[in-house]
């Protein structure tokens, strides 16, 4: 039995079904069958088609009269949800998107990560899916020339970026393409096939080819060198990835005074783990520490994968309800070519694919320091990404397909998985300095994110009492220097992150600021309930409402 089909539950259904036919690609990242031949149209009528669905489906379900508290509920995410889509297309931030981290040009790539390869007729679906990518790159570059001519262009960085990630997925410069690699591991096929398969690589490759040279030869004349989106386009963004109406400059100054606090602590246990030592002396001691270190990613991947399953074992039952298609997470380091960092790709809506978390590394990287890692496995894993977006993937007797699939705001998911991190040291899980250091870096580097994001795109002044270029405006330069001196977080990772905050504005923002508004609220709850207050109770209501905005969020958790 899943949702009663009525009303604004049927309508979200029947959007997401009709989305996936427009959207082959997001089908595939959503788990929903079908299209898996295809790719997604990103030319102007394949936006102007979407955008046609989601105005015609808001209509419908902002008519509807919700038959129960669970489709009133429906009715606000959808609401909220799909008209930021539609706001977002009105001033062309759709059809303009190119960045380094989440665009097009990412997601025609990385779909086939989500693909089965077990047997020949999955290997034949492959097949036929990168034979259509030189049209859907086509239709790409279409889309991209179009908003360019409405004055809609990335900065001149991100088209750079975007143009050698595509060079290194082609091929060039003596490499194997990503897809003659992929393909390559095809076991089973006849010889037909493996034809089939070298020549739809190739065809993927050059297509991946001619959009590095299409960015650099024709996109990158047109774009500005100047990387602040300003004021009015940041806050239409920024309420995008939050689903809530910040003011900037409170967000601003809460992001100072939340770096301060946590650095201080850093300092702390930093003295502890060698008496006078600076947050980057006390990394470089545990870094050498053989204790802290994994040699080789595949062993690194079998760490990942140990440490996870750990959690969900530990957790079950005692601080967490977790179903047994929950039970299942994926631990694989990703392909080459992207964004350094972690990030979670979710189940099927059978669980017949189950979650992953992807560990995305530089193809020469062999030495991983654990101890900077350990909380990231929590934050995509359990109790974060995984337990919070395959819960309400398995919540169908209450959700609809919409909030179970294809309903993730960052604030509301990235700050959940912030909270998990601290919660997992409240749990007992990260008594030893190295750790919890590792923990502590990274909240002090999301709250960094608050700070150097809006500051940099706003160009806001640096307050007096910092230490660091007091009184002088952010710019991509100090925001580098920023994280590299006041972190110790892996430069590489670094220089990634900046370019990825100037290319995705509001979104970095949004993990410590979701996870301010989960603390809050349980505080709120704990004050009103008392004595009474059950925490697992608490997460496990919490978690099987789905994704929202935050300010959604904050009116549902309010009355837990």
């Amino acid at each position: 039995m899943g949702v009663d089909h009525s009303g604004v539950h049927e309508i979200s259904d029947q959007f997401v079904s009709e989305l996936v036919a427009l959207d082959p690609v997001a089908g595939t990242y959503l788990g929903v069958p079908g299209r898996e031949e295809e790719l997604t149209d990103y030319s102007p009528d394949g936006h102007r088609a979407r955008a046609e669905l989601a105005r015609r489906s808001l209509a419908a379900v902002q008519a509807a009269d919700p038959a129960d508290d669970s489709e009133r509920v429906a009715q606000a995410v959808f609401a909220e949800r799909v008209g930021l889509d539609l706001e977002l297309h009105e001033v062309g931030a759709d059809m303009s998107s190119l960045n380094v981290i989440a665009s097009p040009v990412q997601d025609l790539r990385q779909v086939f990560d989500l693909m089965p390869t077990d047997t020949p007729e999955q290997w034949r679906t492959i097949a036929r899916r990168l034979s259509v990518m030189p049209e859907a790159v086509l239709g790409l570059r279409a889309g991209l020339l179009a908003a360019a001519a409405d004055g809609n262009v990335s900065a001149a960085r991100q088209v750079r970026k975007v143009a050698e990630q595509c060079d290194t997925w082609s091929g060039r410069g003596g490499q194997s393409s990503f897809f003659a690699a992929m393909v390559g591991r095809a076991e089973g096929v006849d010889e037909s096939l493996r034809r089939d398969l070298g020549t739809a690589a190739e065809s993927a490759a050059e297509a991946y080819a001619g959009l590095a040279d299409f960015l650099r030869g024709e996109l990158l004349p047109k774009a500005p060198e100047k990387d602040a989106v300003g004021e009015q386009r940041y806050r239409l963004w920024s309420r995008y990835f939050t689903g809530a109406r910040l003011d900037l400059r409170e967000a601003y100054e809460w992001g100072w005074q939340e770096f301060s606090g946590i650095e201080a602590e850093m300092k702390q246990i930093a003295n502890r783990i060698k008496p006078g030592a600076t947050l980057a002396e006390a990394a470089a001691v545990l870094d050498a520490d053989p204790r802290n270190q994994v040699h080789g990613q595949d062993r690194f991947e079998e760490w990942m994968q140990q440490l996870s399953d750990q959690a969900l074992q530990d957790l079950r039952g005692k601080h967490f309800e977790i179903p047994d298609p929950l039970m299942r997470l994926e631990c694989r380091i990703a392909p080459p070519g992207g964004g350094v960092g972690a990030y979670y790709t979710s189940p099927t809506d059978d669980f017949s694919r189950p979650g992953r978390m992807w560990w995305s590394v530089p193809a020469d990287r062999q030495d991983f320091p654990t101890w900077r890692e350990v909380s990231t496995v929590y934050h995509e894993g359990v109790p974060g990404h995984h337990l919070q977006i395959a819960t309400a993937v398995h919540e169908a007797q209450r959700l609809n397909k919409f909030q179970r699939l294809a309903c993730f705001v960052s604030g509301h998911g990235e700050g959940w998985a912030l909270y998990a991190e601290r919660l997992m040291r409240e749990l007992g899980y990260l008594e030893d300095d190295g750790d919890l250091l590792g923990m502590l870096n990274d909240q002090l580097f999301r709250a960094a994110r608050v700070v150097v994001d809006i500051g940099m795109h706003l160009e806001l002044e640096i307050p007096a009492g910092t230490g660091f270029h007091e009184g002088e405006r952010w710019t991509p330069e100090l925001g580098l220097e920023f994280m590299l001196s006041r972190t110790i977080t892996d430069p590489a990772q670094v220089r990634d992150e900046i370019d990825r905050y100037l290319g995705w504005p509001g979104q970095a923002p949004s993990y410590k600021l979701g996870e301010r508004l989960w603390r809050a609220a349980r505080d709120e709850a704990k004050q009103r309930h008392g004595a009474a207050f059950d925490v697992k109770e608490f997460h496990t209501q919490a978690l099987k409402m789905g994704g929202m905005g935050l300010d959604t969020l904050r009116e549902q958790l309010a009355l837990l």
